[in-house]
């Protein structure tokens, strides 16, 4: 499961979300929950770095606006507590995604999973911080905008799973941006292939490194309006 940052843009959002966890933890036994930074979080970070500095160096940047998505999986761990659900977050480094070193637009080398393995073991619900990781040099780093979408893939691969759900601000993916233009027709399937040609040409619904990785992996991802969990908007797979 993936919740971006408008699933969350409120402290209300967590009960809301913690409550569809436990309610899909009736049909399955092990969950991963890949969250973004609440609402406008990491841009209001940004704001706040370019009033210290016009240019601020990217090593710090990244230190804090991974601090977004930290706050968005400790909260969501105890609304979880909360209603009886033994969850653990852990933030990029601690779940093992390690990255290249490029500050600001790192990519995903490989996904060591050990700890979020034993946890799940262990019948806890998982909370990763999504859009950050560890460098092979030791350093905090983030993946870009979207990156919290190439997380979500990284680990159903790593974890062997085949499908991640995406629970979005819009129904699904369509010819147009549904949320400009909310009459479009949205699609009930669409191929990889399809899916990046709509991204390429502007469309915010996923990040393309996402798309390519589980292009390349066969991972089955579903877009689902998070204000209507149940519905499946859209269905991306192989042709």
């Amino acid at each position: 499961m993936k919740f971006g940052g408008a699933a969350m843009a409120n402290s209300d959002c967590f009960s809301k979300l913690a409550t569809l966890i436990k309610t899909r933890l009736k049909k399955t036994s092990q969950i991963v929950v890949v969250v973004s930074a609440m609402g406008t979080t990491t841009d209001e970070l940004m704001d706040l770095a370019n009033i210290i500095h016009p240019n601020p160096p990217k090593r710090e940047q990244d230190m804090l606006i991974s601090v977004g998505e930290r706050v968005s999986m400790a909260l969501l761990a105890m609304a979880l507590d909360l209603r009886g659900i033994d969850a653990i977050s852990f933030t990029g480094s601690q779940s093992g995604i390690i990255t290249t070193n490029e500050h600001s637009e790192a990519r995903i080398l490989e996904v060591r999973p050990e700890r979020i393995k034993r946890a799940l073991a262990e019948k806890k619900v998982v909370i990763v911080a999504g859009f950050q990781g560890v460098s092979i040099e030791k350093e905090i780093t983030t993946l870009g905008r979207g990156g919290s979408d190439t997380s979500a893939v990284a680990l159903a691969i790593a974890l062997g799973s085949q499908k991640v759900e995406f629970y979005k601000d819009v129904p699904g993916i369509g010819e147009n941006n549904p949320k400009t233009h909310p009459e479009t027709e949205i699609f009930s399937d669409l191929t990889y292939e399809k899916t990046l040609t709509i991204v390429g040409e502007g469309a915010e619904i996923l990040h393309h490194q996402c798309l390519e990785l589980a292009k390349e992996h066969g991972i089955i991802l579903e877009i689902r309006p998070f204000y209507e969990p149940e519905r499946v908007g859209t269905t991306i797979y192989t042709s």
